[in-house]
């Protein structure tokens, strides 16, 4: 029995599956910036794609790292009323450095630190790492998990036939579900349609008659004066 063994072992040892994730989690969070002029630049921002089994493994991954940068996030924002815009080393920076402002603002940025330091030690990555604070921390703020998708591919990969899929960060692409319409909205809008045809057949029918009499009164006028 496989207790305590969770998880795909996907082929690999314990290293080699760890450094495979790595990899992917920092190509899935660099494709948020997209630099046009790169040889290799993805088409599409926020996506990979691979195996229906690896992108399961690597959704919580990615899960956990979004977390972690949203936790950093108001304790950033907490540090920022300390800090200072002098140049670094210069006698103003030199004063607010021996100063107890300083001090509050170390002790306000050190989570934020911690929690990216922990970012850092899975990715080993600062681009991968700059991203995930800057911009997806800020761009899910409002939202409590479910970072990303996954969507199945109808194309196998050659070679071995394996089920591909794309995972992705969502916000981007959404699809919007259609509101479905009650049968009490449906019955009264077919009630007020069938109402309206009558209407307008009704006014049909009494123009016809209108245009009938004025036409029977010309040609008995014309009948007179002849």
């Amino acid at each position: 029995m496989r207790h305590r063994m969770r998880g795909r072992k996907l082929g690999r040892n314990s290293s080699h599956r760890k450094a495979m994730f790595k990899n992917m989690a920092v190509s899935l969070i660099k494709t948020v910036r997209i630099d046009e002029e790169a040889e290799n630049a993805p088409k599409v921002s926020g996506r990979i794609t691979t195996t229906v089994q690896k992108a399961k493994e690597l959704r919580p991954i990615i899960e956990k790292l979004i977390t972690l940068a949203k936790k950093a996030k108001p304790h950033s924002e907490n540090a920022v009323q300390y800090a200072t815009s002098a140049e670094k080393n210069s006698s103003e920076w030199k004063t607010w450095r021996e100063s107890e402002q300083w001090n509050q603002w170390n002790q306000a940025l050190a989570p934020a630190l911690s929690y990216r330091r922990r970012a850092f030690a899975e990715l080993r990555d600062n681009e991968a790492v700059d991203i995930l604070f800057d911009e997806l921390a800020e761009r899910f703020e409002e939202r409590t998990g479910g970072y990303t998708r996954i969507v199945r591919l109808a194309t196998v990969r050659l070679g071995d036939a394996g089920v591909q899929a794309i995972i992705e960060f969502v916000g981007e692409r959404d699809r919007v579900k259609p509101k479905k319409r009650s049968a009490s909205l449906d019955s009264d809008t077919s009630t007020e349609e069938s109402e309206a045809a009558t209407a307008e057949e009704a006014a049909t029918e009494e123009v016809a008659e209108e245009t009938a009499e004025a036409t029977e009164s010309e040609e008995s006028e014309e009948t007179k004066e002849g």
